[in-house]
């Protein structure tokens, strides 16, 4: 049977982007996806980056359907009672296309459908059973009897990849590696959106938060507006989760959440049209696997390219970016008939010479940093409670600001050796 020259299993970011380039190059490509449509199992939080893209991804997004322009930046720290937050603005941001807030059940159907009109089969409701091997490398897909031969296989099916699995490219990690994200699209008119989060028409929020939002373990909350909805959830880590005494349901981290007295103005009237769950890649730079083999290469999530900064989360942008690397190498390897491991590495050495594994190396160390179970506990009581001493005045006397302060310092434990080295030790993230 002849083959194609490509076939990508997965219609997520990473798997389209590489499936553009592709067709853009006169190259035989088919996207198979397991879901009812592209973009109906994605589960992102809603944000994309498009400055590290721009460049590379020339016309690919042009007309995309984007949200809102990202032009506010919050965090906030929960408290068991109190909170602080932090509010962020500023012309560069308003003024330039930095980041814009997404649902990918519209934009991957919107990437899809301009790739059909390529002349690209996007198949959905498609499962993979299994890869093709022909001496000892990958030469297609199987699913059920039906099997599609291909020069090479593009695994971008999502952080549980069971192409890379097979394929023997990505080690089992631990529970600690991953978290499960719980997400609700709440419809909420327009008008409203902007009087709340102070936006223009077309401009947008990004919230995320700490704390009390997953009761103190790894993880946080998060709040994203779109043109008409919000996007609203909380992540929270598997392995901080099943440790967790007294153990707690994740699902019922985000109803606890949403009645929050911080969030109930922000939602009020707001209705819920979707609810989706998932699992996320936590381990950074150091739970990417390898990213190619005989045959086949890794992108997106299924290759472990996803990255929580803690003040923010990023993954879109490195889908897009590794998928049009993939396809840029699997154009080169297909000009010299060479599509084994070793004629597919420049897959790697294109990764690294860009943003994506630059800016993973250079945070690796927030992983590990962000086990630490006082950046979800401790800080988020103790820095909100501290403001409240300074700010809270009764028929006692006050004393000065600089007592009270350094009062509340004290009691609070930050100025102890522990906290101190915790604190020094942030210069290495």
């Amino acid at each position: 049977m002849d083959k194609i020259d490509a076939v990508i299993v997965g219609a997520g970011l990473a798997g389209l982007s590489c499936a553009w380039v592709l067709s853009g190059h006169g190259l035989q490509v088919v996207v198979v996806e397991r879901g009812d449509f592209a973009g109906s199992k994605n589960v992102t939080g809603g944000r994309l980056y498009l400055k590290p893209i721009r460049n590379m991804a020339s016309d690919m997004l042009d007309g995309a359907p984007f949200e809102r322009k990202v032009v506010r930046e919050r965090w906030s720290l929960l408290g068991s009672a109190n909170s602080l937050s932090i509010d962020h603005t500023s012309d560069r941001f308003r003024g330039e296309d930095h980041s814009y807030t997404v649902l990918r059940a519209r934009l991957d159907r919107w990437f899809s459908e301009r790739l059909m009109a390529r002349g690209v089969f996007v198949i959905p409701k498609y499962r993979v059973d299994d890869l093709l091997w022909e001496n000892g490398a990958v030469t297609g897909i199987r699913s059920g009897a039906e099997e599609i031969p291909a020069h090479v296989v593009v695994a971008a099916d999502g952080v549980l990849s069971f192409m890379a699995r097979k394929a023997g490219l990505m080690p089992p990690l631990s529970p600690k590696s991953y978290a499960v994200g719980m997400k609700e699209v709440l419809e909420l008119p327009e008008e409203k959106i902007n009087d709340r989060f102070n936006v223009l028409a077309g401009e947008g929020a990004a919230h995320l938060f700490l704390g009390d939002v997953t009761k103190g373990v790894f993880g946080g909350g998060f709040l994203y507006t779109n043109k008409d909805t919000l996007s609203l959830g909380v992540v929270a880590g598997i392995g901080a989760m099943t440790g967790r005494i007294p153990a707690m349901d994740a699902s019922t981290l985000l109803e606890m959440f949403k009645e929050r007295y911080e969030m109930q103005r922000l939602l009020e009237g707001a209705k819920i049209v979707e609810y989706s769950a998932h699992v996320i890649p936590e381990a950074g730079y150091d739970g990417i696997g390898k990213l190619c083999g005989n045959g086949i290469l890794l992108a997106g999530d299924a290759a472990g390219l996803a990255l929580n900064m803690g003040v923010t989360v990023r993954g879109m942008e490195f889908a897009i970016a590794s998928g049009i690397a993939a396809a840029e190498t699997i154009v080169e390897a297909r000009a010299s008939g060479n599509f084994s491991e070793k004629g597919l590495s420049r897959y790697g050495d294109r990764l690294k010479g860009s943003f994506v594994m630059k800016d993973l190396e250079a945070s690796r160390n927030i992983p590990g940093y962000l086990e630490k179970e006082s950046f979800f506990s401790y800080y988020p009581e103790t820095f909100p409670g501290l403001l409240e001493k300074i700010m809270w005045f009764d028929e006692n006397p006050k004393g000065s600001l600089g007592k009270t302060l350094w009062k509340g310092l004290r009691s609070s434990g930050v100025l102890s050796v522990k906290r101190l080295i915790e604190l020094y030790r942030i210069k290495n993230i």
